[in-house]
Formats: structure tokens, sequence, C-alpha cells
């Protein structure tokens, strides 16, 4: 019996492999945090991003041109993604990627409450997920954060923006709208599909590294908490699914910084994680940690797909690859732009 019914990822993994093989390499970003944006720009059009970089550079110059034409391009490849798969398999792909309908979401909130420009917001969007384009044109439109909400009765994010909004307007802060787009992506990533791990195969591996990017976000969320010494509650931050923390500890542990990463370090990730927590416990180094868990995440799935190498699990290793390509370039653009030395933005950048 084959895995997907009326699937067909021999062809999409077929078609992944030869995207795969175009990522630049670790050594090409030691070439880029040498160059500033404009030879960034040069240099990415000598590489896959060509045609976004010639479409946008009539209007944008400098780490604007890179930003747009990597947000552009990876819309396009996530959309072939899409565009290639049938079946159980694209209901797969098509969950994860509602990730960026909670970016999108995320972006329009923020430059409607800044008082940007529908265009200005437009820009910075990254359109793979399942919003259609007219809404999201119509968001970035938007008077007023209650438009938007409004805008998205009928969506999944619907009921949980409307009950943030009391919050957001009595503080002014758009933590709770934010808070609420992203739990409610990771509540709907585990919808009908078996925790059950005595199973095997790659469903099983599929939940595992779902449940592992759950259990990832649930310790960033806890360390900044814990870091901040905000008076927040940690539970309103807990997304369920994982298999790191229970509601019920993680208010204690937020509290204790070291019996976190204590937690953290007796879990099923701690070896993964052992060198990034020394970092953490000696330097206070967040960013740093929050790196090495992308990292793990990634190595993590890269190993989910060698043991299923024509599965869902071989395009989240390309997808979290090419985020990770994308990321890396962002941040050695941000980089040079505010002047970082060398060695600082290397700091920025997610190197296996």
């Amino acid at each position: 019996m084959r895995y997907f019914d009326a699937s067909n990822p021999e062809y999409v993994n077929a078609r992944i492999r030869a995207r795969k093989s175009a990522l630049l390499a670790d050594e090409d970003y030691r070439k880029l945090v040498r160059m500033g944006p404009g030879g960034i720009a040069r240099f990415m059009e000598e590489t896959e991003y060509e045609t976004e970089i010639n479409a946008l550079g009539a209007r944008y110059s400098g780490t604007d041109l890179i930003e747009y034409a990597l947000n552009r391009n990876l819309s396009k490849h996530f959309q072939d993604l899409l565009d290639w798969s049938q079946g159980r398999l694209r209901d797969l792909i098509a969950r994860y990627l509602r990730k960026y309908d909670a970016w999108n979401l995320k972006t329009i909130i923020r430059g409607v409450y800044s008082g940007a420009s529908a265009e200005a917001i437009q820009s910075d969007l990254i359109r793979a997920g399942e919003l259609d384009e007219a809404l999201l044109d119509r968001l970035s439109e938007a008077d007023s954060i209650e438009t938007v909400v409004e805008e998205l009765e009928d969506t999944m994010y619907g009921e949980p923006l409307e009950a943030a909004l009391e919050e957001f307007e009595t503080d002014n802060v758009l933590v709770p709208l934010e808070n609420a787009i992203d739990r409610e992506f990771y509540t709907h990533l585990l919808d009908n599909l078996s925790t059950d791990r005595r199973r095997d195969g790659p469903t099983t591996q599929y939940v595992e590294f779902l449940q592992a990017e759950i259990d990832f976000r649930n310790a960033q969320n806890a360390l900044r908490l814990g870091r901040s010494g905000a008076d927040l509650d940690p539970t309103e931050y807990f997304i369920e699914g994982g298999k790191l923390f229970e509601q019920s500890e993680l208010r204690t542990l937020v509290s204790d910084t070291d019996q976190l990463i204590d937690h953290i370090r007796n879990s099923e990730y701690g070896d993964d994680l052992s060198r990034a927590l020394d970092e953490l416990a000696d330097a206070d180094s967040l960013i740093q940690f929050e790196h090495a868990l992308d990292a793990a995440l990634l190595e993590y799935t890269d190993q989910l797909s060698t043991i299923y190498p024509v599965s869902i699990t071989a395009v989240m290793s390309y997808i979290l690859a090419k985020e990770r390509e994308v990321e890396n370039i962002r941040a050695i653009a941000r980089g040079r732009e505010v002047g970082l030395d060398e060695a600082e933005i290397e700091n920025e950048l997610v190197i296996l």
C-alpha cells in the first residue's frame, strides 16, 4: 500500500533534489559577510535569485532590494511545492506552510498599527500560505486593527483574534494578537494526525518533527520570558502538542532559568543541545541558543529524510533548508547595513 493515497511523493522529491542542490553552501555565507549590500545583490544575481533581483532592481536598491527579492523567491519556491504536490501530501505541506499566513498576518497587524502604507506592507509579505492574495491585499489596506480582525472573522484566526482584541484595546500592545495568531497555527499542526509513537512510518516521523518544532518553540518562549523579567503568565504562551513541557509546570520553570535549562538538558533533546545549553548557562547567550534550536531542528529533519527519502520528511527538510538560506542572507545584509563586523554577523547565522 502506498504511503500517500492519491499523492505523488516520488515526483515532488525528484523536483526537490534539484532545488536543494542549488542552495548556498556554508562557504558562500563566509564570502557574503565580507560584502556590502551592493555586492550581496550582485552575488545573488549570479544565483537562482537572478529573476527576483532583475525584476525588483529598478524599484529598490541595497538591503531593501535583497529583502524583497528573498521574500519573492521564497514565495515562488513554496508555491511550487504546492503546485507540484497532490492529495494527502499536499494537505500536509499546506498545513505547515500556514506559518506564512501567520507571518503575513503579524506583518499586516504591525504595519497597520504603525501607520505604514499598504504598498509598504505588501512588499514585506511572503505569499506562501493558504490565505488568498485578494484577502491579504484588503487586510494591508485596512485603516485599523479592528478592521483587520473583522476581515478575518470567517478564517481559523477569527475567534482567537476576536478574543485577543479586548486586551489589545486595553493595553495598546500587539503581543496578545501576535500570540493568538501563533498559537492558532501551532494548534492545528497536529489535526487528525496520530501521535502514537509505537507506530512507524513517514507519518510518525512527520509528527515527531512537528512535535519537536512545538517543543523548541515552547523552550524559546520560556527562556525569553524567564530572561525578560516581565510579569507575564507563561501559560498564555504555551503551545499544546509537544512532549518537552506540561503547561502546569511551565510557571515554575520560567521563574527559575537554571531549572529550566536542566529540564531541557535532561530531555530527549539534551544531547543535541548540550553545547548550546552550556553557552546559555555561561554567557546568557539567548540568541545563540535560539540559533542552536534552529540548527538542531534542521539536522533532526535531515535525519528523518534519510530514513524515508521519498516522503513528507524530505519535503520538510528542504523547506527548513530554504528558510535557513533566506534568513542567513537576510541577517548578513542587515548586519552589513548597520556596520557589524564579520564575527558579529557570523554569530547571527545558522551554520551547521
